[in-house]
């Protein structure tokens, strides 16, 4: 029988509720001893924790995993966090020491590129407009044209996990999509069954755009108000990856004027403050950065990581490890 694991979980008491159900919890509890931190910030109880643990599941408000942290880690092997971004506890000392990460962000995808999908079908038909001027009393307030999904080509910026499953759903639904990726090969293009463009092209030529982008340098304020003027008039941009992809006062400036329509989950501050803007405006649609918080989602990151554990002891390979390289690219 394989040497049984010691397995820190390191995660606040609503968090494991919301995120490991029963079943998830039964598997890990199978691999061996489960040691729970009830404070993932909490660095001393992280490193009094360590020592003899191989496999560390790390959640929301991990703790750095900085070389004084990792000193305690005699034994472990294995970090698996149990949600999406681990950048702000990963640090370069864990690809020193050789240790493996992995993450369950691959269960967003889908919930968030459904909300995308949902943002997409209601800027096409002016849904936020009408919603807005019926709430305000009024009935059928003047718009500007609606169109249907399989009549528009929708442009995809960022073409990886998540975008690379809201690309899945408009093709099921006989849209033409393009796409805006640095990283997207021509095959992995044909592969989605979109065509490749540079950014200026699918911006002027596309209904809706889509960002799907990571948090990057590079991507930082990617659409701007020389981007957001390429876009037609009547044209939409959705937005549920980060605010950071796009000058938000540039945007603003374009909604005011009634040119644009959006639907936006993310902002530069958070919450959203009350006095701010974009709540009075009728061709915006507004989420509280909402998007992956479906039930099947957090259960979801609960069961990869689960999994990722069990091929981990079984010597198996990883579905989802980060390499240093892939990580760099990452948001």
């Amino acid at each position: 029988m394989a040497e049984k694991l010691r397995i820190v979980l390191a995660a606040t008491p609503s968090y494991r509720e919301m995120v490991f159900a029963p079943e998830s919890v039964a598997r890990l509890e199978a691999l061996g001893e489960v040691v729970v931190l009830d404070d993932p910030g909490d660095a001393g109880a992280l490193c009094a924790a360590l020592p003899g643990t191989g496999v560390l599941i790390t959640s929301w408000g991990a703790t750095p995993l900085t070389a004084d942290v990792l000193d305690h880690a005699d034994q472990l092997r294995l970090v698996a966090h149990s949600a999406s971004s681990v950048k702000h506890f990963v640090t370069d000392e864990m690809f020193r020491r050789g240790l493996r990460i992995t993450q369950a962000g691959q269960a967003m995808a889908e919930p968030v590129a459904e909300v995308s999908l949902a943002f997409t079908l209601s800027l096409l038909h002016r849904i936020q407009r009408f919603d807005h001027g019926m709430h305000a009393g009024r009935w059928r307030d003047p718009v500007p044209p609606q169109h249907g999904l399989t009549a528009s080509r929708i442009g995809v910026v960022g073409a990886s996990r998540t975008g690379a499953e809201y690309i899945r759903m408009l093709v099921a639904l006989g849209a033409e999509v393009v796409a805006y990726d640095p990283y997207l090969s021509d095959e992995g293009a044909a592969g989605l069954g979109v065509r490749r463009c540079d950014l200026d092209e699918l911006l002027r030529s596309s209904r809706v755009v889509a960002l799907h982008a990571p948090t990057l340098p590079e991507t930082h304020q990617l659409i701007g108000a020389r981007e957001l003027a390429l876009m037609p008039d009547g044209a939409a941009l959705v937005n549920t990856a980060r605010s950071w992809l796009v000058d938000m006062d540039a945007l603003l400036d374009e909604l005011r004027s009634g040119r644009l329509d959006a639907a936006l989950d993310v902002f530069d501050e958070e919450p959203l403050p009350a006095d701010s803007p974009f709540r009075g405006l009728s061709n915006v649609l507004l989420t509280p950065h909402q998007a992956a918080a479906t039930v099947e989602c957090y259960f979801g990151m609960g069961a990869i990581t689960a999994d990722e554990i069990e091929r981990y002891a079984a010597g198996q390979p990883l579905r989802y490890e980060l390499s240093e390289a892939a990580l760099a690219r990452m948001g």
